[in-house]
C-alpha cells in the first residue's frame, strides 16, 4: 500500500478556539468578555483530560459528552454562570467549528499529489464527518476513521493498531499527522510515523524520549514537504 496520511482532526485541522467569538458575545452580558480565550482553553484542555481519565478507567463515552462535562466544569470553574440555553448553543457552535485557514489549499496540494489522507479522530465518525463537511474539506479525505469503532481513546495503543486494520497499512507506510503532541507520541510508540504540527511557536514538545519524525508549523508546511 502507498503512503497514507492519517490527520487528527480537532485542533490540526479543525480550530478549536474558534468558539472564542462566541464565548466573548455570550459573557459580554456579565462584563466578562475578557474571560474567553480562557474559557476556550480551558474547555479544550478539560475535555482532553476527561478523555484520558476515561480511557484509563476504562469507561468510554462518546467524545461529545467529554465535551459537554468539560464545558459544565469550565463554566463552574470560571463561575461564569451559563444558563442551560447558552450550554446548549455553545456545544452547537463546537459542531460548527472552522477549518484551519490554509487546511483546504493544503490538502488540495496533497491530494493533487497522489497522497492518501484520512481523518483520524477521538470524535465519532458521524460528528467528524459533520463536521468536516461544514468547514467544506470533507471531501479531500478517503475515509474518517473514528476510535468510538472501538470505543478507546488515543493515546491507547490499540487506536493506533485499529488505524492500520482499517487502512489495511504496515506502520512504515501509516503517517499520523496532529498538532497534539500525546497523539504524535502515541503514534510513534505504536510503530508509526507521527509528524508534529506546531501551532504555537512557543510550545513544547514533550521531554519524552519519543519525538516526531519531523515538525511543520502548519498545514502548508506540512504539504510543502510531502507533496
Amino acid at each position: 500500500m502507498a503512503t497514507v496520511l492519517a490527520f487528527d482532526v480537532y485542533g490540526t485541522l479543525i480550530d478549536t478556539h474558534g468558539v472564542v467569538a462566541e464565548l466573548e458575545q455570550r459573557l459580554a452580558g456579565q462584563d466578562r468578555s475578557e474571560l474567553a480565550p480562557e474559557f476556550s482553553r480551558r474547555w479544550r484542555d478539560k475535555q482532553l483530560e476527561y478523555s484520558f481519565r476515561r480511557g484509563l478507567m476504562g469507561a468510554y463515552v462518546d467524545f461529545a459528552r467529554c465535551t459537554r462535562e468539560a464545558l459544565e466544569f469550565t463554566d463552574r470553574a470560571l463561575q461564569t454562570r451559563f444558563s442551560e440555553t447558552d450550554k446548549e448553543h455553545l456545544m452547537g457552535v463546537y459542531e460548527r467549528l472552522p477549518a484551519f485557514p490554509e487546511a483546504a489549499a493544503a490538502l488540495d496540494r496533497l491530494v493533487a499529489a497522489g497522497v492518501s489522507c484520512v481523518a483520524f479522530s477521538n470524535g465519532s465518525r458521524e460528528a467528524v464527518e459533520r463536521l468536516l463537511a461544514q468547514a467544506g474539506i470533507r471531501e479531500r479525505f478517503d475515509d474518517v476513521v473514528s476510535v468510538d469503532e472501538i470505543k478507546r481513546f488515543k493515546p491507547d495503543p490499540a487506536v493506533y493498531a485499529h488505524l492500520r486494520y482499517r487502512l489495511e497499512s504496515e506502520p512504515g507506510d501509516t503517517w499520523l499527522i496532529s498538532s497534539n503532541a500525546f497523539d504524535v507520541i502515541g503514534a510513534r510508540h505504536a510503530g508509526l510515523h507521527a509528524a508534529w504540527v506546531r501551532r504555537s511557536p512557543d510550545a513544547p514538545f514533550d521531554p519524552w524520549g519519543i519525538d516526531p519524525d519531523f515538525t511543520v508549523a502548519d498545514l502548508d508546511a506540512l504539504a510543502e514537504r510531502l507533496a
